[in-house]
């Protein structure tokens, strides 16, 4: 009798994502990583891009990598120094059940304040949290980041 009630829930009943910034001083750069469940990810690029769109690990499709680097461009904004950059996509991965995406910024000198607006996944899951931690060589801070207030501010001084 509990069968039929479990076999209607979710792969998972929280959705987040974490996206980890490092200021990587030596090299002038911020260095980005997102990780997101891969299921829900395929959600999102399926409803915005291809229905028929399939994240898999082998002999996966170009149009994965053309599409999944529009959504998280489109969906992902960083100001620094009050100064909207421009972000670099330069790939992913899968580990377990998450796909781990890589983006970077150049010519980053210094970092006073770093801002942040990151809408993935908030369209398709109305409480979708998206974490997000900032690194320098000194200070680390975080935000959470919900569909309420899907973006802020930190400060490094």
């Amino acid at each position: 009798m509990v069968f039929p009630l479990l076999s209607g829930a979710s792969a998972h009943k929280f959705y987040v994502s974490i996206t980890k910034i490092d200021f990587v001083e030596k090299q002038e750069s911020l260095q980005i990583t997102l990780k997101i469940f891969t299921d829900d990810i395929e959600d999102a690029l399926q409803a915005n891009y291809n229905p028929s769109l399939i994240l898999k690990r082998k002999n996966e499709a170009p149009a994965v990598d053309a599409s999944l680097e529009n959504y998280l461009l489109q969906k992902l904004k960083i100001a620094v120094n009050g100064n909207e950059v421009n972000l670099n996509y330069l790939g992913k991965e899968y580990e377990t059940d998450m796909l781990v995406a890589y983006i970077e910024v150049a010519g980053i000198k210094e970092l006073n304040t770093v801002t942040v607006e990151n809408k993935i996944l908030m369209e398709i899951f109305s409480d979708q949290q998206n974490i997000i931690h900032v690194k320098t060589p000194s200070i680390r801070r975080s935000l959470i980041l919900d569909r309420d207030e899907p973006g802020g501010k930190l400060n490094f001084n």
